[in-house]
């Protein structure tokens, strides 16, 4: 108590050892302890710990899934000796921090080289076991789990664990692809002329057996209507005759009458007869007495 400032200088000094001696570890994190250089503890589990101050010092890592997304595409060969561009991904994380350390001295970007190395490898021994149809939709699936496969046990010896190999794209070369496309628009066009050729023949075809239809219809109709105009001839003709047979001098009179009313329908009809004609004997007598 009579040297305060002793005091304040000791407690400042007691909190700078505790603050260079704490550090916390991050659940997104794992943690390496060096001491003179040489790993002496690996902390993986979220917490605060301590360290010795001065002595040894701290390095961090991500243990997150990181992604590894190259900018450009890959060039392979398939088994058809044609070129595709391939763009793909890898997903992978630390999953040895130490392994990690010693092999890449903690550098991510050393680790990606490695892993687009074997992930390239792989590629080219599937590619070059495919056709471009395997690649691109037949074995996509089979492909994308055996590279995964073999960068992760490539991977696993330097501490990295990979969690998937995806392929976005597969592509045709600039060069390659417009030969492609001109081969398939002619291969579409032939196929479009063919369509229509078929197609017109059939439509001939249709609308001949539609005229052979419509001409057998047409003559069944009029040989139906001609029939049933006999028979309704026949029949008229029957009643005709027997209405004749019951009163000839009334069957006389009534067709004089509907020939007169068909003659004199219209005021400038004009008949040139002779006055004794048998046409107007109903009109001298109503019994035709003029006969």
């Amino acid at each position: 108590m009579k040297n305060p400032a002793a005091i304040v200088v000791g407690l400042v000094v007691v909190v700078l050892v505790l603050a260079l001696s704490m550090y916390t570890v991050d659940q997104r994190q794992a943690a390496l302890v060096f001491q003179l250089g040489e790993v002496v503890a690996v902390k993986k589990e979220p917490g605060l710990y301590f360290k010795l101050p001065v002595v040894q010092n701290i390095r961090f890592f991500e243990t997150r899934i990181l992604t590894m997304d190259p900018s450009e595409a890959e060039r392979f060969i398939t088994s058809e000796k044609k070129n595709v561009l391939v763009d793909y991904y890898v997903k992978w994380r630390i999953q040895d921090v130490e392994k990690f350390y010693v092999s890449f001295a903690g550098d991510e970007r050393r680790a990606e080289n490695r892993l687009s190395q074997t992930v390239n490898d792989g590629m080219r021994a599937e590619f070059g076991k495919r056709t471009v149809h395997d690649v691109v939709s037949g074995q996509r699936d089979a492909v994308m789990e055996m590279l995964r496969k073999s960068a992760d046990a490539d991977a696993r010896r330097f501490g990295v664990e990979v969690m998937d190999v995806r392929i976005k794209r597969v592509d045709l070369p600039s060069e390659v692809s417009e030969s492609v496309y001109r081969r398939m628009e002619a291969e579409r066009k032939r196929v479009a002329n063919e369509l229509r050729s078929t197609g017109s023949a059939e439509a001939e075809k249709i609308r001949a057996d539609a005229d052979k239809q419509r001409e057998v219809i047409i003559a069944e109709a009029y040989r139906d209507a001609q029939r049933t105009k006999g028979e309704g001839d026949a029949r008229a003709a029957a009643i005709y005759s027997q209405a004749f047979g019951q009163n000839a001098e009334f069957y006389a009179f009534y067709r004089s009458m509907e020939a007169y009313k068909q003659s004199f329908s219209s005021k400038n009809d004009v008949m040139v007869l002779q006055p004794n004609s048998d046409f107007f004997r109903y009109l001298k007598s109503p019994r035709g007495a003029g006969k």
